[in-house]
Formats: structure tokens, sequence, C-alpha cells
């Protein structure tokens, strides 16, 4: 059954990090039976200094800076371009990662998933889209004030900074229109 929730930045849950160095707030996930207790997760992390990240072994992760200078990741050796704000960046779970600030700290968000079990679209917007989505979990996460959405022709409420808006159980191709910046996560169980 097709169902929309709006979930609001100020309610998110706040815990710390799986290697302790820092915190994470909880956007939503999927109560799978994962690894790590999820099929997916959408959160938002504050970097306050260089350092390590944790492991999530069998997952797949993509990182976006959101507020500050940006970093540089080093991905089992290999070092990432300098990924600026807006910038969506992907490696595996697994990898061995650390991270360099281009400047002072930064706030990211994070798509963490299992890709035997999901497939997984990330992407960015910027001004008026709209676009067409068959998977059964659509994500819209603001990364502005008043972010206007549009879903099969109905408008929602307003999302504010950093709210999100998840469509589940879509069982038809859904019609998404979208005036500002903010990210795009679709997800199919495979």
């Amino acid at each position: 059954m097709r169902q929309l929730q709006w979930l609001r930045a100020k309610d998110y849950p706040r815990m710390p990090w799986k290697n302790g160095g820092g915190f994470t707030e909880e956007i939503t996930r999927d109560a799978g039976d994962g690894l790590d207790g999820f099929g997916w997760r959408l959160s938002i992390a504050d970097i306050e200094a260089s350092g390590g990240f944790s492991s999530f072994a069998g997952y797949q992760r993509v990182i976006t800076v959101l507020q500050g200078d940006g970093m540089r990741l080093t991905v089992d050796g290999e070092h990432s371009r300098s990924l600026l704000p807006f910038d969506a960046y992907a490696f595996r779970g697994e990898s061995q990662v650390s991270c360099a600030l281009l400047g002072k700290a930064i706030r990211d968000f994070n798509l963490i998933y299992a890709p035997a079990r999901y497939r997984a679209r990330l992407q960015w917007f910027n001004g008026d889209s709209r676009l067409f989505s068959a998977a059964s979990t659509v994500l819209v996460f603001s990364a502005q004030a008043a972010l206007q959405v549009s879903i099969d022709g109905q408008m929602q409420p307003a999302l504010e900074r950093y709210d999100c808006l998840q469509l589940t159980g879509n069982d038809q191709l859904a019609e998404v229109d979208l005036l500002g910046r903010c990210c795009v996560i679709e997800l199919t169980h495979i």
C-alpha cells in the first residue's frame, strides 16, 4: 500500500558513530535483517576533524558534503577528488576510508545500502525538475528552506532544510516535481 511520510529534521535521533569518532543523525532506515540491522539507511553526520570512517561490510555507501569547505577521502589507499558540497561520492562499505577536511568542520549526508538486497539511485537536483520513478521507495531530502514537492500532481507540505519526504509501497510510476535544491533517492528491493 502506497504511503507518504514527512520526516522532520528536528526529530532525527542522534547516535554515536560505530567507531566512536563522532555522531550521526539518522533520518530513516529500512528495518531489514541486514548485518547491522538495516537494508538501507539515510543519515547526516558532522565531521569536526580529519579521521577514519566506520566499516560497513556488505554495504555500499554514497556520501555528499552538505555544508563546509569539503573533504578528500582516501579509500583503500586511493585518493578521491576534492568533495565539495552536493557532489556525491560512492564507495564500498568494507573499504578502509579516512577523510582529510579541506577547511573547518563539515556536515555530510549518507546513504548506506545492501546491494545484494536493494538497487539504489541517488541524484541531486537544483531548480525546477521533474522525474518519474517506479522504485518501491522514493525519498526526497531537502537541502534548503521551503522546498516545494508535488507527487502525481498533488502539492505536498513544504520541506524545510534537512527534512525528508518518504514514499513507500510505490507500485506505479510516480511523477515527482521539485522546485529547489534536494536529493532524490530511489530504492527497489531485489
